[in-house]
């Protein structure tokens, strides 16, 4: 009782003084914006590139410094180093009213440390790893200056052509909410303002992920229902973690874009769901408005942006060219301006760069958390846990040590850089030839003296050159198996990345073809940031490890799981189809009247003619070393009233040679609704670690919550009914069925 006591004396202090600081705060924001200048308040929404690296189409301006000394520049994107970023504040610091500028950065998988790509991180199902890389992450990037990441991307993503699905978690919006979740609390840390953490923005706002045709920048049309039940609960789940910053995404939404999307910002963010942290723009966006055919120029591009509740604008110079005029002529309520800007320099307060402007450009501490050892320690381990076993017959991995020979062929063995995958940092100042740990190395690394390891190169990633496939074959020849490393170059995942065909590039699986022919035992690692199509590797080839993009120690992890010190864990957080005619592809669709009940029944079914209707590999699939089995399920009840709960249980066992996780999933399916529901639906699952011959009751709580849906009218709720229960070890292995029924 005194312990509890205790606790909530503790909790209320601690409330009550954040209610104090965030009242300071208010006070001090209000002082400041009246002491400001119509020209000053818009300088606070003006964002600007350094001159260097960029994501889009960079403006020179030959006199950034005066503007940033005249105030009308509020943040930077893209400064590199502690010391330039100092030397911009010290110029903001020469301002009539001293607003120090915020400096932000996409450390989308790591900033010195490059963690796998987001896409890959998500195939862990690990919240804590995905938290801890976040962290890591946070820490090196705020040791570099920077206070503000653009990210996690938290758009969910059906097509794998889109070139920016390798920056997201996936397909599904329960799994995409949890690794939102843990994405910003591990970039914003205790709190924002500490000297360890950066402000996390959620984008891209709203459903940037459904862009047609999986081509980036694309328009996006879908219904509200789709929108509120499948592409926003990320979003929300971010806002619930208490985001910093939101930002637009490019894609116009039913026709509106969405960086003047009055629904989306005013309405659904700003409004019913209250969001007090400031939206930026994505790069250009407001002025991107006007190729739309939205607006016919600047000057209603900026109108329809501040109306609709961006407050910073990056890079196009929308506001700076016209929000005064716009405001002069009546056209557009200081008010909006003024709401805006308190936005951004509560924020600015936040983070204490008005205590201290120069707080976050510690070169001496830039320097110890750049080369921290338990960051590379860690990215290992993460990069282990992303690692996707698709397919083991005959038990082939893991490898022994005890090998005398082995070959290690294909275009991506030696590469360095290629393994940092898309939207990595690269700081002038490291050598990643040798910060980079390449496949090989980590190879070499793991085995013993008295292994051989063979090479040959094989081909390019892209291009028909066949004359390194005879090389290849020879040495295939003298190994007693061989290792393909194939894939894609980092960067044709990515923005602006969009591809057609998501085939393995070039002559890549002709060489795969090649090798096998050998009779030799054959593993293949593929490298990608999507969902690629390999069939014939996948029904010819043994063994297969999808091992994304995978950051610094990528080789070392690769090699970690291929010898059995890992025993991999991963599963697919998004469904690799079988042709690019699948496309879009998802685990949870609906079922039509006339549901194709196997892939052979297409006698006027919804099916094809051609292709099987199946995935080649389902959402949720991924192989261990060991296996497991699924019993004695037991349902504490089967009726609940909406009040009520429902508990799941049943005995998973480990019953190979190894210790290892399984990810058990559940999914459930509402039979009957006022509205379609899909055939199964992702609403919890557990990674549960088991030593070999152990036995563990594992338990699931099935509430009203995860009964609910979004109707007709948009209205969130639950219906009395039916449900299945099913639980497995992914969408398309299910174990274990009941059933329940849902009461007044």
């Amino acid at each position: 009782m005194k312990k509890q006591l205790f606790f909530l004396i503790i909790t209320v202090f601690l409330t009550l003084n954040i209610k104090a600081q965030q009242q300071e705060i208010n006070t001090r924001v209000e002082n400041l914006l009246s002491q400001m200048t119509l020209g000053e308040k818009i300088g606070q929404l003006n964002q600007y590139n350094d001159d260097g690296a960029a994501t889009g189409p960079v403006t020179i301006d030959g006199d950034k410094e005066n503007q940033i000394r005249r105030g009308e520049l509020g943040s930077m994107l893209n400064v590199f180093t502690v010391s330039r970023m100092r030397q911009f504040q010290a110029i903001a610091l020469q301002s009539r009213l001293k607003i120090p500028l915020m400096f932000g950065q996409d450390v989308i998988h790591g900033y010195k440390t490059t963690f796998p790509i987001p896409l890959g991180e998500a195939a862990s199902w690990d919240l804590d790893a995905i938290k801890r890389s976040a962290r890591i992450a946070a820490t090196e990037a705020s040791a570099g200056g920077v206070q503000w990441t653009f990210a996690p991307m938290v758009d969910i993503s059906r097509d794998p052509r889109w070139g920016r699905v390798m920056e997201g978690a996936g397909e599904d919006p329960y799994l995409g909410s949890l690794i939102a979740k843990a994405r910003v609390e591990g970039f914003q840390g205790d709190k924002i303002g500490a000297i360890n953490s950066v402000m996390a923005c959620a984008k891209h706002f709203a459903a940037y992920g459904a862009a047609e045709a999986g081509r980036d920048y694309n328009s996006v049309d879908m219904s509200d229902r789709l929108l509120w039940e499948v592409y926003l609960p990320p979003y929300k789940a971010a806002l619930d973690a208490n985001v910093a910053t939101f930002m637009t995404s490019f894609n116009d939404l039913n026709g509106i874009p969405a960086t003047g999307n009055t629904y989306l910002y005013r309405d659904i963010l700003k409004g019913k769901w209250n969001f007090s942290g400031f939206v930026v723009s994505d790069w250009g966006a407001i002025g991107e408005m006007i190729n739309h055919g939205f607006v016919k120029n600047g000057k209603e591009a900026a109108l329809a942006a501040i109306t609709a509740g961006t407050d910073i604008d990056m890079e196009s110079r929308s506001y700076k060219n016209n929000l005064a005029q716009l405001v002069t002529e009546g056209k557009v309520d200081i008010a909006l301006v003024d709401d805006a800007v308190r936005r951004v320099l509560r924020k600015k307060f936040e983070l204490g760069l008005f205590d201290d402007p120069y707080k976050y450009f510690d070169e001496k501490r830039e320097k110890v958390e750049m080369n921290n050892p338990e960051h590379t320690k860690a990215t290992r381990e993460i990069a282990a846990k992303s690692i996707v076993l698709m397919k083991n017959e005959q038990h082939l991995l893991p490898l022994s040590k005890e090998l005398k020979t082995i070959a290690f062929i294909g275009p991506l063995v030696k590469e360095h850089k290629q393994n940092l995958g898309f939207w990595s940092i690269e700081l002038g100042n490291v050598d990643y030839e040798k910060y980079i740990v390449s496949q090989w190395d980590g190879l070499k690394n793991k085995v013993g003296k008295n292994t051989n390891l063979l090479y040959a190169k094989g081909c390019d990633i892209e291009g028909e050159d066949k004359s390194g496939f005879a090389e290849a074959i020879e040495t295939a020849k003298k190994a007693d198996i061989v290792i393909l490393s194939i894939g894609e170059r980092r960067d044709m995942s990515g923005e602006a990345k969009s591809r057609s065909d998501i085939h393995l590039p070039g002559v890549q699986e002709d060489l795969v073809k090649a090798i096998q022919a050998t009779g030799k035992p054959v593993v293949v690692l593929i490298n990608a940031g999507r969902p690629l199509i390999f069939n014939w590797t996948a029904d010819h080839i043994p063994a297969i490890l999808y091992t994304w993009w995978l950051g610094s120690e990528a080789g070392n992890a690769i090699a970690d799981v291929l010898f059995g010190d890992v025993n991999p864990a991963a599963r697919l957080p998004i469904t690799f189809p079988r042709e690019v005619g699948q496309i879009p592809i998802y685990y949870s669709h609906f079922n039509t009247g006339r549901p194709a009940e196997c892939d052979d029944c297409t006698f006027y079914r919804s099916a094809y003619t051609d292709l099987k209707n199946s995935p080649r590999y389902a959402f949720g699939h991924g192989l261990s070393y060991t296996s497991f089995e699924y019993k004695d399920l037991h349902l504490s009840k089967t009726k609940m009233g909406k009040n009520e709960t429902i508990e799941v249980s049943f005995n998973l066992s480990n019953t190979g040679k190894y210790d290892g996780e399984e990810v058990v999933q559940l999914y459930l399916r509402d039979r009957v609704g006022t509205v379609v529901r899909p055939v199964k639906e992702l609403k919890d699952f557990k990674k549960i670690m088991l030593r070999k011959g152990e036995t563990k009751t594992i338990t699931f709580v099935i509430d009203n919550s995860k009964l609910c849906f979004y109707d007709r009218k948009l209205e969130y709720k639950s219906e009395m009914g039916e449900f299945d229960i099913m639980i497995g070890s992914s969408s398309d292995d299910i174990r274990l069925h009941s059933e329940f029924e849902l009461t007044n």
